[in-house]
């Protein structure tokens, strides 16, 4: 079979679970669960369970064309479980054969008053600036010019970039957390995928470069001759950069993990994409009540073959 033929089938489990130390008196939550269907990704179903039960769970998209639910519950309770069950089909990507240099990408998508732009552009345009996340700074641009070569394209300077990313920087879970800034990660070197994340859109957008946080999962592997754990995965991230065509074709978005140094393919699912991690949050919402907090997260990325080893919820 061609490798363009071929399809890989994945069964995800997101579990998220709250415990609260006094009642909740009401809450309302957002969910950024819902995979995209995309070129080479294809949801084949999707489901959301919460308990205890919402009356209503509503479904609508953002800005960005990502799906999202949203659910209130309006009475007493000390804790919250959402199982969101995914059933995917991916087909392997193909990186661009050909790119503009990163110059000329830079000069297509910078500012000029009265120039009319292509729905393309204009929607790789919201990708250029700051985020809550996301930084312009000089110590960025330096740190990105020295792998964005004079005339190299654009895929040659994301490669490296990502590469030099994945080489220098160590993933450290206990070294950041949600709200840790991204100078500070760049300073110590060390984090997790969001951080890396942020930096590499820091770097790509300091130079004029458009990109997009990415939220999703990737495939893990358990080690030779051991089993596949349930609920060991984890939300993942990457970024997608923007590549105007020549002359007035479209242009492409390419997607680099820099915490494993590989472009996305078949191991990588996607749910979404924003600005930054802020965007796309896998849950994220208010709530009356509750007192102390905590919330645990269970991730499964199972190939087709094997989902038999989970009891998804009906």
């Amino acid at each position: 079979m061609s490798e363009e033929l071929r399809r890989f089938v994945y069964q995800i489990r997101h579990q998220t679970s709250y415990q609260y130390s006094l009642p909740v008196r009401l809450s309302h939550q957002r969910l950024h669960l819902t995979p995209r269907t995309l070129p080479w990704q294809r949801c084949l179903s999707h489901q959301v369970n919460v308990t205890p039960a919402p009356q209503l769970v509503r479904s609508y998209e953002d800005n960005f064309g990502n799906v999202i639910k949203s659910f209130s519950l309006d009475t007493d309770h000390t804790s919250l479980e959402v199982f969101a069950d995914s059933r995917v089909e991916l087909t392997p990507r193909r990186l661009p054969s050909d790119t503009l240099s990163w110059e000329e990408a830079a000069m297509l998508m910078s500012y000029q008053g009265a120039r009319p732009l292509s729905a393309d552009l204009l929607d790789a345009a919201n990708f250029m600036f700051e985020s809550s996340h996301v930084r312009i700074k000089r110590e960025f641009i330096h740190y990105a010019a020295q792998c964005f070569a004079p005339g190299s394209s654009v895929l040659e300077g994301v490669r490296t970039l990502m590469l030099r990313i994945f080489e220098e920087f160590s993933f450290d879970p206990e070294a950041t957390t949600v709200s840790t800034p991204v100078t500070e990660v760049f300073a110590n070197r060390r984090g997790v995928c969001q951080d890396f994340a942020h930096l590499m859109l820091s770097c790509l957008r300091s130079i004029g470069l458009p990109a997009r946080y990415v939220s999703g999962y990737l495939l893990t592997e358990p080690a030779p001759g051991q089993a596949r754990l349930i609920g060991a995965d984890a939300s993942h991230a990457w970024v997608s950069v923007y590549c105007p065509g020549a002359d007035g074709a479209a242009g492409a978005w390419i997607d680099a993990d820099p915490t494993n140094g590989i472009f996305a393919d078949t191991g990588h699912i996607t749910l979404g994409w924003g600005r930054d991690f802020l965007d796309v949050s896998p849950l994220r919402g208010v709530l009356i009540g509750g007192g102390q907090q905590s919330m645990q997260v269970a991730v499964t990325v199972l190939p087709g073959d094997e989902a038999g080893q989970l009891a998804f919820a009906t």
